[in-house]
């Protein structure tokens, strides 16, 4: 079972991860996106960005340092063999544009338990490197319960 006492719990700040521009080509690629937004430097150029834009759920990308902490939390107790990904949700500031370089901060915001299993909800604040806003990326970890706590 997840401890209630990580609710509350903000994590150090990740390590800053640089955007570029064949990582977001590449994660369009496998999101299926054929908008040249995300692929052509000059289409994005010619709609006001800096270079390539990457798609909305690109943010999971700079999201995964924060929750690898989470994992690695031996307080928490968290067993990541028994996660099942509940519900993802980002908001915007602005769109994340190759060149950017980002780091984010995670919040626990809610330890729930429903029927022996545990409900994590994650928030990850990612900034840019002039600390501004670019989103905030809610992600909820369902830890299912072991067979013996499911009764």
């Amino acid at each position: 079972m997840v401890n209630p006492e990580i609710q509350g719990r903000v994590y150090p700040p990740t390590a800053p991860y640089l955007v570029g521009r064949e990582k977001v080509r590449e994660f369009a690629r496998a999101v299926l996106s054929t908008s040249p937004l995300h692929l052509d430097p000059e289409a994005a150029r010619a709609a006001g960005y800096a270079d390539v834009v990457a798609p909305p759920t690109f943010a999971v990308v700079v999201q995964e340092a924060t929750l690898a902490q989470l994992l690695a939390d031996e307080a928490a107790g968290v067993d990541f063999s028994r996660v099942v990904h509940g519900d993802q949700r980002f908001t915007y500031t602005r769109p994340i544009v190759a060149g950017d370089e980002l780091t984010a901060t995670l919040t626990i915001a809610a330890v729930k338990q429903l029927g022996g299993h545990s409900m994590v909800t994650a928030s990850s604040e990612i900034v840019d490197a002039d600390g501004a806003h670019v989103v905030t990326a809610i992600s909820t970890l369902v830890v299912r319960a072991a067979e013996e706590e499911q009764a």
